[in-house]
C-alpha cells in the first residue's frame, strides 16, 4: 500500500509534530512529550483530542523551530509516498515572539526544503474574534500562490458554524478558497452552515450520514468530505472503524479522500489508514479517490494535470 502515490488534503502541522522534537526544543523528557501529544484511542469528545495541541504549540513559537517542523512533516510525507499535501495551520497561535508574516514565512521555508509538492492552508479559529480572523484572510492574501485556502478549525460544537458566515463571504468576495471543519462534533446545522457558505470541501462532515437530505445537497453540488477515519474513532464519533462511513460514502458516489488529520496526535500514517480499509476498498477505489482529491485541490490547474498523470500510471503499471 505504500506504493500508491497518495494525495492528502487534510493535515494540521501542530498535530504531526515528531515527539522527539519537542522533547529536544522544550528540554522535557521524551516519553512526556508523547504522553501529551498522542490522543488514547478513545477520547471523551474531540475538546479533549484538542488538548493534544498545547505542547506542540509551545515549541512552534520561534522561526527557526517552525522551519524545522514544516521540513520533518516533509520527511514524513515522502515515507508515506504522499505526492501533494495541503498543509492547515493557525498561524496567530505561533506569533507570541515573532509576527504573523515571519510566521508563515518561516514555515513556507521549511516545506519548501522536502521533496513534496505542498501547499499551505490556514485556519481561521472559532475561539478568535472576527478582527483576529480578518488577519488571517490579509496573511492568505499576501502569501497567494504558497496559501491557497482558509479554514475554520476548532471546538465546532462550543463555537457554532452559522456564526461565521461573515467570515466566509468576506472570503468569497476576495476570491479566497476555503473548506471548513463541520459535521465532526457537530450536526445538521453546522454542516448546513458549511454547505450554504459555498464551501467546495468540508473538513470531515462525517455526521452527514445521518440526514438524507444533506447528503443529497452534498452530492448534487459535487462538495468533497475531507474523511479522517481514526481521528474520528479517537473523538468518539464513532466506536470503530467497522463502524466508520466512509465505505458508504463511496459507495453512495459522495466524493471523499483519506486523510490523517494529524499524524502524531492520532499516530497514524496515510499508508495505515488506507490499509485499514483494504480489505473494503480496491486500489482501483484509492486510486479513484486520489484523482478527486487532486480535482478538488486547491492547487493550480497545471500541476492537477501532472499528479494525475502519476497516478494513472500507477494504474496502468499496478492494476
Amino acid at each position: 500500500m505504500n506504493s500508491l502515490p497518495k494525495v492528502e488534503l487534510h493535515l494540521h502541522l501542530d498535530g504531526s509534530v515528531n515527539p522527539k522534537t519537542v522533547s529536544d526544543i522544550l528540554n522535557i523528557n521524551i516519553e512526556d512529550a508523547k504522553k501529551n501529544m498522542i490522543a488514547p484511542l478513545n477520547c471523551k469528545d474531540l475538546n479533549e483530542y484538542l488538548t493534544k495541541f498545547e505542547l506542540p504549540v509551545l515549541a512552534m513559537q520561534t522561526k527557526e523551530n517552525l522551519e524545522r517542523i514544516a521540513f520533518e512533516l516533509t520527511e514524513k510525507l515522502k515515507f508515506d509516498n504522499v505526492i501533494y499535501a495541503e498543509v492547515r495551520f493557525a498561524p496567530l497561535k505561533h506569533s507570541k515572539f515573532i509576527s504573523s508574516e515571519e510566521v508563515v514565512e518561516a514555515v513556507l521555508k521549511g516545506l519548501k526544503k522536502g521533496e513534496v509538492l505542498t501547499k499551505l492552508i490556514l485556519c481561521c479559529m472559532r475561539d478568535d474574534s472576527l478582527e483576529e480572523n480578518l488577519k488571517v484572510i490579509d496573511l492568505a492574501l499576501k502569501y497567494k500562490g504558497d496559501v491557497v485556502a482558509i479554514d475554520l478549525a476548532g471546538a465546532e460544537a462550543l463555537y457554532k458554524t452559522e456564526k461565521f458566515e461573515k467570515l466566509f463571504k468576506i472570503c468569497s468576495e476576495k476570491n479566497i478558497p476555503f473548506t471548513i471543519h463541520a459535521g465532526e462534533a457537530d450536526g445538521y446545522d453546522s454542516i448546513k452552515s458549511a454547505i450554504d457558505f459555498g464551501a467546495r470541501r468540508i473538513g470531515h462532515g462525517v455526521l452527514s450520514i445521518n440526514y438524507p437530505d444533506l447528503l443529497e445537497e452534498i452530492k448534487s453540488k459535487n462538495i468533497l468530505l475531507e474523511i479522517c477515519p481514526t481521528s474520528n474513532v479517537q473523538t468518539n464519533i464513532y466506536k470503530s472503524l467497522d463502524n466508520h462511513p466512509l465505505v458508504n460514502f463511496y459507495k453512495m458516489n459522495i466524493l471523499v479522500c483519506i486523510n490523517t488529520d494529524n499524524r502524531t496526535v492520532s499516530n497514524i500514517s496515510l499508508t495505515k489508514e488506507y490499509e485499514n480499509f483494504n480489505t473494503k476498498l480496491s486500489n482501483l477505489d484509492f486510486c479513484k479517490m486520489n484523482l478527486d482529491a487532486i480535482e478538488y485541490s486547491f492547487l493550480d490547474e497545471e500541476n492537477k494535470i501532472i499528479l494525475k498523470e502519476k497516478i494513472k500510471q500507477y494504474m496502468e503499471d499496478f492494476l
